[in-house]
């Protein structure tokens, strides 16, 4: 039987420490990391990975494409699909950033209370990758979602993107300060922030007050978090009448979809997972 060699590409000059262990962890036997690499690397890389086994031995070779830059990874993931012909290739993963996974366990988590269908989205920080993610996801879902952006301007570039992509409008608006983004999420029934590490979008004021919104999940570990008032363990609990998920409550069913696709990397050669199949995959895990 031949080893489990996953290829683990990175842009940054470093790869990832963390998505290495969880590559270890999902089972892969060799792990080849490549950091800084560009575009014009990647298919003379895959097709080392292509012609050195039998096609009936490349389901246990695969790619997983990671990185802090989500359109630099994107890029990398993109050549990589274009390196394949016949029957010769590999399955490959893009998760930059955890964004994919990130944003799938986190919609998945309010998926357990709540319809989408015909809901109101409010996703604070929309414009990050996670937040894209969560807006297309939720979008895709049935959902009224409004993107929010310290600018307007970058809020209306995702959206149209996502329109682009999906066929669905979504709501751009400008929340760079607290009013505003309080003002975003004062009648949304789903608030998610998605904001960067150790920024507060949304102040304990807007905890206690809102009435309108059912459910609060906020995917930041770095403390301040992004809703005041959630707990980073929070995987449910009730508080001020809303539903809660803190980071960490998310990221336990985030490690479990992570996991489940590199797992899944090694039963074929065909697999291509990004946002959508990640966010299958994890719908799996909880119909289980």
């Amino acid at each position: 039987m031949k080893k489990k060699v996953l290829f683990q590409f990175d842009h940054d000059p470093h790869t990832s420490s963390f998505d290495s262990v969880v590559a270890i962890d999902s089972g892969v036997e060799q792990l080849l990391t490549f950091p800084g690499s560009t575009p014009i690397q990647i298919q003379s890389l895959i097709h080392g990975g292509m012609f050195t086994r039998r096609p009936k031995d490349l389901k246990n070779t695969a790619a997983f494409f990671g990185g802090t830059n989500v359109q630099k990874t994107t890029e990398l993931f993109e050549q990589a699909q274009k390196s394949f012909f016949g029957p010769l290739r590999i399955s490959l993963m893009s998760d930059p950033n955890g964004s994919n996974t990130t944003a799938a366990a986190a919609v998945l988590c309010a998926s357990s209370h709540i319809d989408f269908q015909g809901s109101k989205v409010c996703v604070l920080a929309g414009t990050g990758p996670v937040g894209q993610r969560i807006s297309r996801l939720t979008a895709k879902a049935g959902a009224d979602v409004t993107v929010c952006s310290r600018r307007q301007s970058r809020a209306q570039d995702v959206c149209d993107l996502i329109e682009k992509e999906i066929g669905i409008p979504l709501t751009p608006m400008e929340a760079g300060v607290p009013a505003a983004a309080a003002a975003a999420a004062e009648n949304a029934d789903v608030v998610f922030a998605a904001g960067a590490a150790g920024i507060e979008l949304l102040d304990d004021q807007w905890m206690a007050n809102n009435d309108s919104t059912q459910l609060a999940l906020d995917i930041n570990a770095v403390p301040p978090v992004g809703i005041a008032g959630i707990d980073l363990m929070d995987q449910g609990e009730s508080r001020h009448g809303k539903v809660c998920y803190g980071a960490i409550g998310i990221g336990q069913l985030k490690m479990k979809i992570h996991r489940a696709c590199i797992g899944a990397l090694f039963e074929t050669n065909e697999l291509v997972l990004d946002t959508d199949e990640i966010y299958e995959i994890g719908t799996a895990i909880l119909s289980k």
